[in-house]
């Protein structure tokens, strides 16, 4: 794929649509990203805004993974969500929304379930897999399927006011580790606590800076560790795995 921005880029130009992207990852940053391939696997809370700010940064190929359609209880947190759309699946809206903001990029919706038949798959050819589940065993899954394509993983979940995020690289401690000791229910704590808008938000853009990072090699990912946030008490922490 080659487009009036890239060909800019690669004159050494900062095309104007992400001149403020100039001063944290440069002309050669910009033109990885619009050269990279990244996988949104949900796309709902985490996955939607993940969407959105994947798309206005310029990441070239983004392949949206959904075969969840739209409910009103989404209406207060998930940005790709809205009064017309109900029924609507999440994939399918993720396409128009990204076209709406950048042409220049190609998001391809996959409206149905990443399960043990696909994975390998739909996640092949990837750099990197964004984890915006929701429950303990396709996130197993997609964390298996990663590991053995050697594709790089960013992973979120969040409950009330609380989120983590870390990010998995080939060979590291993964979500077999992680989540050791499983509850009886394959979903978390979000169950009681709820889902506020705010707190998807800050955990997918958390997300969205760990994949710029892990794609333009600008700075230092959440890698053997967690991010571990309540915003309810003001709490940031970096907790060892």
């Amino acid at each position: 794929m080659s487009t009036a921005s890239m060909e800019l880029l690669r004159a050494g130009q900062m095309p104007e649509r992400y001149l403020r992207n100039a001063g944290t990852i440069g002309v050669a940053g910009q033109l990885k990203l619009l050269e990279s391939k990244v996988a949104v696997v949900g796309a709902g809370g985490l996955g939607g805004m993940v969407l959105e700010l994947l798309a206005r940064m310029g990441v070239g190929y983004i392949k949206v993974i959904d075969g969840d359609s739209f409910a009103p209880h989404n209406l207060n947190r998930q940005v790709l969500a809205t009064e017309s759309n109900m029924g609507q699946n999440k994939a399918e809206a993720a396409v128009a929304r990204a076209a709406a903001v950048n042409s220049e990029i190609t998001v391809e919706a996959i409206p149905y379930r990443l399960d043990e038949s696909n994975s390998l798959e739909l996640l092949a050819g990837m750099d990197v897999v964004v984890d915006a589940l929701d429950n303990f065993s396709d996130r197993i899954l997609l964390g298996d399927t990663a590991a053995l394509l050697g594709v790089p993983l960013v992973h979120a979940a969040i409950a009330g006011f609380v989120g983590q995020v870390m990010t998995i690289l080939p060979g590291d401690k993964g979500f077999h580790h992680l989540f050791k000791n499983l509850p009886t229910s394959d979903r978390g704590v979000e169950t009681v606590l709820g889902n506020p808008a705010a707190t998807p938000a800050l955990a997918a853009s958390l997300q969205v800076q760990e994949v710029v990072k892990l794609l333009t090699g600008c700075g230092e990912p959440i890698r053997n560790k967690l991010l571990f946030f309540d915003t309810q008490y003001n709490v940031f922490e970096l907790l060892d795995i």
